[in-house]
C-alpha cells in the first residue's frame, strides 16, 4: 500500500478552506480553531523530537486524575495545547486526560462556540523508549451556539456521536495528522523543512476484514471466557486461509489504531476481573478514535454497544472498546454473545 495515495498538491490550509465551502453558513470560526491547534501540535512534535536534550523526558513529582505519575513531556504537551487554544475566542471550555476538571477560558478572552477535548500524548509509558506517542482530540458545539458565556460540563459531557471533527496526530518516523469532519478520513504528513501539513491519503478506506489483531495478551487470565475463545479462534488456522491472524501490539493506541485503519484487522482494549470498567477514556480516547474508524467504514463498539452512543456521565469515564474492520468486530460480538459454533 503506498503512503501517498494522492497526487494533488494540498496543505491542510487548503483543507480546511475548501471544506468550509461546504457549509454556506460557516463564519470562519471553526477553520480558525483548527489553525490554532494545528500550530499546537507542531510545537509538540518540535519537542518530542528534541525530548532528551530539552530534558523533558522522565516524570514529574506529580500525579494525574487517574493516579498516575506524571511524564514531564505530558505536562508540557497539556500546557502547549492550552496556550495556543485558550485566546483564539473560538472555545467556551476544555477539558483534558491530564487535567483533574475543565479547563476553563481565561475570563479577559471572549468565549466562543466549541468545546475541545484532547489527550495531550498518548502512549506515555512509550516516551522514554521512543516509540510512536500521539495528541488526540474532539471537537463538539456548545449546547447553546449563541451563548457567549464560560462552557460548562454538560458543553463537555456530550456523546460521541455529536463530535464535530476528531483526529489525532503521530509522532513517530514522521508526524501524521490523522482527521475527519464528517466527510470521511484524510490523513496529512508534516513536511518540517517548509513547515506544512501536506495531504497524503485521502478518504481512507478501513479492509471489510483484515489479518491482525491488536490486544495486551499479557492480561489474557483475567478476560471474561467468551473474549478468550474468541482470541484463541483467531489464533488457530483455519481451511480457507483466513486465519491465523497476526498479533501486532505496540501499546500506544494511537499508534495500533492507526495501523488497523490502514491494514484492518481488530484493536482491542477489554474489560478484564482487575479494569471491569476498562482501562481507556471514553471522551479522550474512544470517541475520537470511534469517529475516524466509523468514517473510515469500520465499526467501533464496547462489545454491545456503539461507543458514539455511549452518554457520558464523567469527563474522566472509561469503557471498554473493540474497533476496526466491520467483519472482525461483528465476528468478536458474536462470541461475546454466546453464538459463535465451532462449525463458523
Amino acid at each position: 500500500m503506498p503512503i501517498i495515495s494522492t497526487n494533488r498538491l494540498i496543505t491542510i490550509e487548503r483543507h480546511i478552506a475548501s471544506e468550509e465551502q461546504l457549509h454556506p453558513e460557516a463564519t470562519g470560526e471553526y477553520s480558525g480553531l483548527l489553525r490554532d491547534l494545528t500550530l499546537a501540535l507542531r510545537l509538540i512534535a518540535r519537542d518530542v523530537r528534541r525530548a532528551g536534550l530539552n530534558d523533558i523526558l522522565g516524570f514529574t513529582d506529580t500525579t494525574n486524575v487517574h493516579g498516575e505519575t506524571v511524564k514531564k513531556l505530558d505536562d508540557y504537551a497539556n500546557d502547549v495545547i492550552f496556550r495556543a487554544m485558550d485566546h483564539g475566542g473560538h472555545l467556551c471550555v476544555m477539558a483534558s486526560e491530564e487535567s483533574y476538571g475543565l479547563i476553563h477560558i481565561p475570563s479577559r478572552y471572549k468565549k466562543g462556540k466549541y468545546v475541545l477535548v484532547f489527550d495531550p500524548l498518548d502512549g506515555s509509558s512509550n516516551i522514554d523508549v521512543n516509540a510512536t506517542i500521539g495528541t488526540i482530540f474532539s471537537i463538539y458545539r456548545r449546547l447553546e451556539p449563541n451563548d457567549t458565556s464560560d462552557g460548562s460540563l454538560t458543553d463537555v459531557l456530550q456523546p460521541g456521536y455529536k463530535q464535530v471533527a476528531a483526529g489525532y496526530a503521530s509522532y513517530g518516523s514522521a508526524m501524521n495528522l490523522v482527521y475527519t469532519s464528517g466527510n470521511g478520513v484524510d490523513v496529512f504528513t508534516y513536511d518540517q523543512t517548509i513547515g506544512e501539513f501536506l495531504l497524503t491519503r485521502e478518504k481512507v478506506t478501513i479492509p471489510q476484514r483484515g489479518k491482525i489483531y491488536s490486544i495486551n495478551e499479557g492480561n489474557y487470565n483475567r478476560w471474561e471466557p467468551r473474549l478468550r475463545q474468541y482470541i484463541d479462534y483467531l489464533k488457530t488456522p483455519s481451511d480457507d486461509g483466513l486465519r491465523p491472524y497476526s498479533l501486532r501490539y505496540i501499546g500506544t493506541a494511537i499508534a495500533d489504531v492507526h495501523r488497523t485503519l490502514y491494514y484492518g484487522g481488530i484493536f482491542m482494549y477489554p474489560a478484564d476481573s482487575l479494569s471491569p470498567k476498562g482501562k481507556l477514556r471514553l471522551m479522550y480516547e474512544l470517541n475520537p478514535l470511534s469517529m475516524l474508524i466509523e468514517q473510515a467504514g469500520g465499526r467501533a463498539t464496547d462489545g454491545t454497544r456503539r461507543i458514539m452512543d455511549i452518554m457520558p456521565t464523567d469527563i474522566h469515564e472509561r469503557a471498554p472498546v473493540f474497533m476496526g474492520s466491520q467483519d472482525d468486530v461483528l465476528d468478536l460480538e458474536t462470541f461475546l454473545r454466546g453464538e459463535h459454533t465451532s462449525q463458523q
